[in-house]
């Protein structure tokens, strides 16, 4: 699971974790304009509402994680939203950690907005939603594996005692990649036919490209 409970992770990986959660907090805020706030909003609470949704895979559990979505919709507002959406299940339902708050936003959000920046002109270019929604599943299970290795990374860095729990978590990863990908490509390739105009992050950067 990528919620990171307290008392797991060293404060070195603890510290740096905040760091680039800050840092991804501070460029989304930056070029985030107001009217892209209810999209934020509105996927976060999807991501919300999803993660509560655990499925148990061998002695751990995965869950959906939507990064690439709300990668190529936000843009770099994943990192508010990512970041709030953790806040609330840590408070409310004991999920993840307070402490960890930093270190699971970025294990989470940083795969996917890296992978919406190398996919996002492909997938917003596409003439076939097909291939639009080819690239958006393929896009979301690389982020999926890549959220697996930055938890088990995560883990090893805090100690090696933790080297075989985050081999088998990393394991578990494989199925949800799986999962993942078919239902952002269903997604994706819904919004390409019925609204393209969604795939478009109402950032700052974008709306002077538009201009």
């Amino acid at each position: 699971m990528a919620h990171i409970q307290d008392g797991l992770l060293s404060l070195p990986v603890l510290a740096g974790g905040g760091a680039l959660a800050a840092a991804g907090i501070g460029l989304g805020l930056r070029q985030i304009e107001d009217r892209a706030i209810p999209r934020i909003a509105i996927l976060a609470a999807v991501f919300f509402s999803a993660s509560l949704v655990s499925i148990p895979v061998g002695p751990s559990s995965v869950h959906l994680l939507l990064s690439t979505l709300m990668g190529l919709v936000l843009g770099p507002g994943i990192f508010p939203a990512v970041a709030a959406a953790l806040a609330l299940q840590a408070v409310m339902f004991g999920f993840g950690g307070l402490t960890t708050l930093g270190v699971n936003t970025v294990n989470i959000a940083l795969p996917g907005y890296l992978v919406a920046l190398a996919i996002g002109g492909y997938v917003r270019g596409a003439a076939a939603p097909v291939r639009a929604a080819l690239a958006g599943g393929l896009g979301a299970a690389a982020a999926v594996l890549a959220t697996g290795g930055l938890v088990a990374l995560s883990l090893w860095l805090s100690s090696s005692d933790y080297v075989p729990v985050a081999r088998v978590l990393l394991a578990t990863y494989l199925p949800l990649a799986l999962g993942e990908a078919v239902v952002c490509a269903a997604v994706i390739g819904f919004l390409k036919r019925a609204a393209p105009e969604l795939l478009l992050p109402q950032t700052g950067a974008v709306a002077e490209a538009e201009a």
